[in-house]
């Protein structure tokens, strides 16, 4: 399993090592947990301080989705269009259940940002 990287509240929402795959769209590249493949990105937005992904987790969990903020992405590849995501499956199963109506909304980006943020799933401090 890999080591999993920090991420501080205020990256959580920015991409990182953009500048190496800037202008490629992610919809529909595979997604890797760190314990294996978890489905496909759905949607992915691009906002300053504010990006994300929607993770369409199509067999592995039956019709279920899930909001990833760009910080928990640990890098991609965009040769064989795959998104690798610094959290294990569980963890993406446990976060708050993706709402269609809401998601794009403050108050449901706080409460994903409070899961996978500072004390939330998956995350740990460097040792320094």
């Amino acid at each position: 399993m890999r080591d999993m990287p920090m991420t501080t509240d205020m990256d959580l929402w920015v991409y990182r090592d953009y500048d190496a795959w800037e202008g490629a769209e992610l919809t529909g590249y595979s997604v890797e947990a760190l314990d294996g493949e978890i489905g496909s990105v759905d949607e992915a937005t691009y906002e300053t301080n504010g990006s994300f992904v929607v993770v369409d987790t199509g067999p592995w969990v039956f019709g279920k989705r899930a909001m990833l903020p760009a910080g928990v992405i640990d890098r991609i590849d965009t040769t064989q269009r795959r998104v690798f995501v610094n959290r294990t499956k569980d963890q993406i199963q446990n976060a708050p259940e993706f709402d269609e109506a809401t998601y794009r909304d403050e108050t449901y980006r706080t409460g994903v940002g409070d899961y996978y943020g500072r004390g939330g799933a998956g995350y740990r401090e460097w040792d320094v």
